[in-house]
């Protein structure tokens, strides 16, 4: 990664006509619709593009696009229902499916955002994107077999809070994103998973292992280029993390976790350990 280039680096907008992945990254999160985002993600084949990692790209007003429901409200203000009755469960897989919907957009927006990166970097954050937009499609599917749709319910934003606080750093970007917030859902997701089994609804249980399987690919993707940064800028992982915690006011993580899923996504037993101590160095 060459961060002092003494060509002048090249500027585009997010058009189909510069042929490149992480300009269509661009164009893709500015869609409002989440409907239209995952379907053009899942249709779009990456090997017919140029990656051009050293494209410098303006930020355009309306990050990310969205439609204009679901209504954004702070996490306080949601409603607890219970899953065992039918508005319970569609709200339990709104408030699902409104995580995936920014998880689409926060893979897209690690892809334009951050240029001078190896090829791999754009394309593992892209494969991310695609799983994402499948599980969007899939809650999607299922909320509508159940008479509801995307937006009928309020959701908040803590997601993409996080990728605004950490947008000029992709160290902590990576750090307190797919490592940190997308990682609770490999804590949180087999206890939804029993919850949605013990109510009757084993076609939602599905959808969530199909998620965990994937979620755990891209806690490690997030991992692996954590520590490709780390190694670069000869950083220690687990203090470096606790300092980005603290600077960027990551949430506290509380149990239990998943160790399994941690350890499968790529977690050191140093910050597993530190985790379990509830230490600032948590992973």
């Amino acid at each position: 990664m060459n961060l002092n280039r003494s060509v002048s680096p090249k500027i585009a907008t997010p058009s189909r006509a510069s042929h490149s992945l992480r300009s269509e990254a661009l164009r893709l999160l500015l869609i409002e619709s989440t409907q239209a985002k995952a379907a053009q993600v899942r249709a779009l084949d990456p090997t017919q593009l140029a990656i051009n990692p050293d494209e410098i790209m303006q930020e355009p007003a309306g990050l990310p696009g969205r439609p204009h429901r679901p209504l954004l409200v702070l996490p306080a203000q949601l409603k607890t229902r219970a899953v065992g009755t039918l508005e319970g469960r569609a709200g339990l897989l709104h408030a699902l499916a409104h995580i995936e919907a920014n998880a689409i957009n926060l893979a897209l927006d690690i892809m334009w955002r951050f240029a001078d990166l190896p090829p791999d970097f754009y394309l593992d954050w892209w494969h991310v994107a695609q799983e994402e937009a499948l599980h969007f499609e899939l809650l999607q599917a299922h909320l509508t077999r159940l008479g509801f749709a995307y937006g009928d319910f309020p959701a908040h934003d803590g997601l993409w809070d996080m990728a605004e606080r950490t947008k000029g750093d992709l160290l902590a970007r990576l750090a307190l994103v797919p490592r940190t917030l997308e990682a609770r859902g490999l804590d949180a997701t087999p206890a939804v998973r029993n919850r949605l089994v013990s109510v009757g609804d084993a076609t939602a249980a599905g959808i969530l292992d199909t998620i965990l399987h994937d979620e755990i690919g891209h806690v490690a993707i997030g991992n692996h280029w954590y520590r490709f940064l780390c190694e670069q800028r000869k950083l220690e992982t687990v203090s470096t993390y606790a300092d980005l915690a603290q600077k960027f006011q990551a949430p506290p993580l509380k149990g239990p976790f998943n160790m399994q899923a941690r350890r499968a996504a790529g977690f050191t037993e140093a910050e597993l350990t530190a985790l379990c101590e509830g230490q600032p160095s948590h992973a």
